[in-house]
């Protein structure tokens, strides 16, 4: 459902982590296998011109769901006690304009899609359903911030260029810590019109963000991923269909800037937090806690 209707990429860290708690494994390859399968059935913002209130009017996520029937699980029981094919069976297709038929999706790939290489070797998120197909591939030089809160300074200094490659670090589950959303940088990216931008952090951002904003990057900086090697003018490609990412760097160059590297600490209140930071895993596995 979350790959058909184009929603957050905030479900690459929820599922996973609520399937943890369940015993069971969903990873980031599991969302590039169903994005094969299971198109982008809407085109709600930021996927297109519709909104919310046009989804719900059209019969909302049951429509969806009885869009989807073949491919789900049935006899799946609900909260309400009833299996979910009980309801789909009462549930209304409503308007396809807004809620289209299977073969006649907005997109033929789901919304999100994970990227894997030497920058991201755990795994990084996008969904790609809002990006234009001109930015679907994509490189340039890179242009480093240790904070969201730099790269609002250069967005607000307009020192940012067209062309760049912004990568956000020390944002993730460790470093935030808490991974907190960059949604003012995406939005504020949005706004300034800018064409050929991309970004890459490694902490995340709202489901509303448009456009080549890749999150999630895992290991993240904090943990002494290959985002803490990068620096300005380091070539980054970004290849969507190819489910890749990867930084103009050998292997071996990486480790040698990583040994270099000095982890930023923030400091943290006594308490809970300094524990969270300690436990925490990998966004890429869902940011729970070990």
């Amino acid at each position: 459902v979350s790959q058909a209707i184009g929603g957050s990429t905030n479900a690459t860290l929820h599922l996973p982590a609520l399937a943890h708690e369940l015993g069971l494994d969903i990873n980031l390859a599991d969302f590039n296998r169903l994005g094969k399968k299971i198109p982008t059935l809407l085109s709600i913002a930021p996927n297109g011109p519709h909104g919310v209130l046009d989804l719900y009017a059209a019969g909302g996520v049951p429509a969806v769901m009885k869009r989807l029937e073949e491919d789900m699980h049935l006899d799946v029981l609900t909260c309400t006690g009833k299996k979910l094919g009980n309801h789909l069976a009462e549930a209304q297709k409503g308007d396809t304009t807004v809620i289209p038929e299977k073969h006649k999706a907005h997109r033929a790939e789901g919304g999100t899609v994970a990227l894997f290489g030497n920058l991201a070797p755990e795994g990084c998120v996008i969904k790609q359903s809002a990006v234009e197909d001109g930015m679907k591939v994509f490189s340039g030089p890179a242009r480093v911030f240790e904070s969201e809160h730099e790269a609002l300074a250069a967005l607000r200094d307009k020192s940012i260029k067209e062309g760049e490659v912004l990568v956000i670090r020390n944002e993730g589950p460790k470093g935030g810590p808490g991974m907190p959303e960059t949604l003012a940088v995406t939005m504020n990216l949005s706004m300034s019109d800018y064409q050929k931008v991309a970004m890459i952090t490694d902490g995340r951002f709202s489901g509303a963000s448009a456009g080549p904003c890749i999150g999630h990057v895992s290991p993240e900086a904090a943990d002494g991923g290959p985002i803490a090697a990068v620096r300005n003018g380091d070539k980054i490609y970004i290849d969507i269909p190819e489910r890749t990412i990867s930084i103009d760097l050998t292997e071996q160059e990486i480790h040698s800037r990583l040994d270099e590297v000095e982890v930023r600490q923030r400091e943290l209140p006594k308490g809970y937090m300094r524990r969270y930071v300690k436990l925490v895993n990998s966004a890429a596995k869902g940011a729970y806690l070990d």
